[in-house]
């Protein structure tokens, strides 16, 4: 039986102490499988960021286990932390974030070539992930002459470029129109299904979170089902 991809298991997460310990996660359980899209709907403050930030091992629970493929981090060190959310872990901001100076194409090859592949292998990657995205026809374009929804489209191949396990995203669609906001999510959650990611995605548009498999929400630390 495959692992799933993305797995908490009784996390704790706290700020301060004494009177002013904040309880954000208290024995919260998360489970994403392979090619799931699961959406994050919670109120500003419910801890939607810090739940990002464990899931892609950018913080530490002080208590529980996270897993990515299988691999339990929690008695991993910081070396071993980065280099597996380096090859595993794929995020998307509300910002996209490209570097201005390079084309669609070469945002998306850059990260590619860090990771050490080739750079005819990067460039073909790049340009099937820009065109199953449909900005394929915008490759040689620098970020300042794409739309927002490109930008953003751009921002979501490049999350992708080395085939990440898990892609997290932090509110994708909050800086588009409505119309955008569509285009994008829809595109975003055609990528996960091709490349068989697991994803975790806040939001605050409800709209978009019914067409995820499933919705999430934190409420009294736990991560539980929510419906909208």
């Amino acid at each position: 039986m495959n692992k799933p991809h993305l797995k908490l298991s009784a996390v704790h997460r706290h700020y301060g102490e004494g009177e002013r310990l904040v309880r954000v996660l208290d024995a919260a359980d998360l489970t994403v499988e392979s090619g799931e899209l699961v959406a994050l709907v919670a109120p500003s403050g419910a801890g939607k960021s810090t739940l990002l930030h464990l899931c892609g091992l950018l913080e530490s629970p002080q208590e529980g286990e996270v897993e990515i493929i299988g691999e339990k981090t929690s008695q991993m060190g910081d070396r071993a932390r980065t280099q597996l959310r380096r090859t595993t872990v794929g995020y998307v901001y509300q910002f996209h974030h490209l570097l201005p100076e390079f084309t669609a194409l070469e945002n998306v090859t850059l990260p590619q070539l860090i990771a050490g592949v080739d750079q005819k292998a990067a460039a073909t990657r790049a340009m099937e992930l820009l065109s199953l995205l449909n900005v394929g026809h915008r490759a040689s374009h620098r970020p300042a002459e794409l739309s927002g929804g490109e930008q953003q489209r751009v921002a979501i191949a490049r999350a992708a470029a080395n085939r990440p396990r898990v892609i997290l995203a932090d509110e994708p669609t909050g800086n588009l129109d409505p119309e955008t906001s569509d285009l994008v999510f829809e595109a975003l959650k055609s990528l996960i299904r091709n490349e068989g990611a697991a994803a975790l995605i806040a939001t605050h548009n409800y709209d978009l979170a019914r067409r995820a498999d499933r919705i999430v929400t934190i409420r009294n630390g736990l991560v539980v089902p929510h419906t909208v």
